[in-house]
């Protein structure tokens, strides 16, 4: 497996430092990241907050991280990120911060040091444009949403 080194900096070192992002298991896509806040937030139904992590970090040229909801909380309390997948592009430097929405039937409480969200690390391929004046025919063509339901 490809490992890449990524420099990353605490925003915060008190009033205790957090764990930094982690891989839980040998075979984790994403590193889990940590809610750093001070007290219990409380999210009612529907309800956004936006949740520092304490981190941030200096991501390779060609490189992106994506931030992305943990199942667990999605599925067991409806909690998921409102942009996912979120896009932390190499060129920022500020905090991590995560845009939480519940979307459970019941208030969902946030604590601090709560594994809140997954960070993966991807490569990114930069697209250069080639305008013509027609695209090469596919099996598909225009067909857009559900056009292979019967």
């Amino acid at each position: 497996m490809e490992e890449v080194r990524i420099q990353i900096k605490r925003v915060r070192a008190s009033p205790a430092p957090l764990p930094l992002p982690a891989y839980i298991t040998e075979g984790s896509a994403g590193m889990d990241l940590y809610a750093d806040i001070e007290g219990d937030l409380e999210l009612a139904r529907m309800e956004r907050a936006l949740i520092p992590t304490g981190v941030s970090i200096a991501l390779p040229m060609g490189f992106e991280a994506q931030i992305r909801p943990r199942s667990g909380l999605a599925l067991k309390h409806g909690l998921t990120m409102v942009n996912s997948p979120g896009t932390i592009d190499s060129d920022y430097r500020g905090e991590i911060q995560l845009i939480a929405i519940n979307l459970g039937q019941e208030p969902v409480i946030i604590q601090r040091g709560q594994r809140i969200a997954q960070m993966v690390i991807q490569r990114v391929i930069k697209a250069q444009w080639q305008e013509v004046s027609e695209l090469p025919a596919s099996e598909r063509q225009a067909g857009g949403f559900g056009h292979t339901d019967k």
